[in-house]
C-alpha cells in the first residue's frame, strides 16, 4: 500500500495519516446524495466486502462522547461500548454535536484526524482483516489501512462492539 494524499485532497483524517507515517490509501467514489446509508454506499461503489468498510459513530457514555467503529453490515451494540469503555450507559450521540467535536459532516466523519480526541473502540472483527476502509473525511472517499495502525492514530482498542442487524 502506498500512501495517497493527493487523491484525499488532504483531509484532516490524510494529513494526521501523513503527519504519523502512516501507510493508507486514499479510495474515492462518487457519493450519491440521495444514498441512505453512506457506509453501504461505499461498500458498493468501491466493490467492497461490507465486512470491510467500517461507519464512525459518535455516542454518550455516561455522559462523555466516544468513537465507535464497526462494519457497514451491522450495528452497533450501544451496551457493549459502554462496557468497553467501563460505562454503563451509552446512547447515540447528536449529529450536530458529533460535527461540532469532530470537524467533520454526518457521512464523512472519519475515526482519523478529528478536533477533539475521543475514547476510540474499533470493533474486533476487524482484527481479522488486513486492511479496513473507513471514511476519509469526507463523503466520497475512505482511506484503506490495516485496523492495527487505525488503533495507533486514534489511540483506541479491540472490543465485541458490533451486533447483527435484526432481519
Amino acid at each position: 500500500m502506498s500512501k495517497r494524499p493527493d487523491a484525499a485532497a488532504g483531509t484532516p483524517a490524510t494529513l494526521a495519516l501523513t503527519r504519523a507515517g502512516i501507510d493508507f490509501r486514499a479510495h474515492a467514489y462518487d457519493h450519491d446524495p440521495r444514498a441512505a446509508a453512506y457506509g453501504l454506499e461505499a461498500a458498493e461503489k468501491l466493490g467492497l466486502d461490507p465486512d470491510l468498510v467500517f461507519k464512525t459513530l459518535l455516542a454518550m457514555v455516561d455522559g462523555a462522547l466516544a468513537v465507535a467503529i464497526v462494519p457497514v453490515a451491522m450495528q452497533l451494540d450501544l451496551k457493549a461500548l459502554a462496557v468497553a469503555l467501563g460505562g454503563k450507559r451509552a446512547e447515540m450521540a447528536d449529529p450536530a454535536l458529533a460535527e461540532r467535536k469532530t470537524g467533520y459532516v454526518v457521512g464523512g466523519i472519519s475515526p482519523i484526524g478529528q478536533k477533539t480526541p475521543l475514547p476510540t473502540v474499533l470493533d474486533e472483527s476487524a482484527i481479522l482483516c488486513e486492511t479496513v476502509y473507513v471514511s476519509g473525511g469526507r463523503r466520497g472517499l475512505d482511506l484503506e489501512l490495516a485496523p492495527d495502525d487505525l488503533l495507533a492514530v486514534t489511540a483506541g482498542r479491540y472490543a465485541p462492539i458490533a451486533r447483527a442487524r435484526p432481519r
